[in-house]
């Protein structure tokens, strides 16, 4: 059963966010809209050092614990994170809060690449530019393990399933938060979901996928990635609510992964979209249950 915090967000989110998913003209309006600010919050800086750079004409932001000096140990991975919005919306407060959460409980960099969003960018730009990001963190023969959720969970796929044949290019696994993994979003499980799901429907959804592929069939394996190849893809460590329309495809993806890359799946009761960046009982145990597998899994220093 869901805890009653949950329940008040569900029911936040359906007064304030579902009415931009209930049409196309409204998905097509959410294009429209001005980015916010992609700037690292103070808050996030009175916990952490950040520094920023370019690459590839766009910003990657760099995260780390200040006061432990601990990142860069030998055998350790670099993360990167990869913020989710729909492909049309910024970075916000709750991806730089488990940004934070990661690096000073891990003792790691933690990468934020801000992708270029819809509808002036799209899909392929994106890929090809974490790809790039990826490159850097994996120059030298380093390590990395990819975080994303929601719209940057499904590009997550996508860059590890690019670089899985790259010998240059090592990600040793990936947590995917309720990942959209199909524009397309014809699983017909989605009908039943959708009804309960307090945040996202597919009409809204619809114009932005049309615009991330930008004239590409939308189940394209480089845009969509449960159409993709998964032989070879990194532990896969996969978390969705059961009152969020990812559900379907989240299932097929658990489903589909060869079983040495299935590292965990996780299906939260009740649970809206991105229960594990909610300040709600669930969240909060998400976000450990996170920190303790990608630390256990492939984050130990070397001995």
């Amino acid at each position: 059963m869901a805890s009653w915090q949950m329940k008040v967000v569900a029911l936040v989110v359906r007064l304030t966010r579902r009415r931009a998913f209930l049409s196309e003209e409204a998905g097509a309006a959410m294009l429209r809209q001005p980015q916010s600010s992609s700037h690292p919050p103070r808050s996030l800086r009175r916990r952490c050092a950040v520094s920023s750079r370019q690459i590839g004409g766009f910003q990657v932001h760099t995260v780390s614990a200040a006061e432990t000096g601990r990142a860069g140990e030998t055998g350790q991975a670099s993360l990167v994170f990869l913020h989710g919005g729909a492909y049309t919306r910024e970075i916000v407060r709750q991806h730089w809060e488990l940004v934070a959460h990661l690096a000073v409980e891990l003792g790691v960099d933690v990468h934020v690449p801000l992708y270029g969003l819809a509808p002036r960018h799209d899909g392929l730009e994106a890929l090809a530019f974490v790809t790039e990001v990826l490159e850097k963190v994996c120059a030298g023969g380093r390590t990395a393990y990819v975080v994303g959720d929601s719209a940057g969970g499904g590009l997550a796929l996508l860059a590890a399933q690019a670089t899985a044949v790259r010998d240059d290019i090592r990600i040793v696994g990936l947590t995917l938060i309720a990942p959209w993994l199909d524009l397309t979003m014809s699983n017909p499980g989605i009908d039943a979901v959708e009804r309960i799901d307090p945040w996202l429907a597919r009409p809204g959804l619809r114009p932005v996928a049309r615009s991330w592929a930008n004239g590409l069939p939308l189940d394209d394996p480089r845009l969509s990635p449960i159409h993709g190849e998964l032989a070879g893809v990194p532990p896969v460590d996969l978390w969705v609510g059961t009152r969020d329309i990812t559900l379907p495809d989240c299932r097929l993806l658990r489903d589909l992964l060869p079983t040495e890359s299935l590292a965990g799946y996780h299906e939260q009761a009740d649970a809206i979209h991105d229960t594990p960046l909610l300040p709600v009982p669930e969240g909060r145990a998400a976000r450990q249950s996170i920190t303790d597998h990608i630390r256990r899994r492939t984050l130990a220093p070397a001995s």
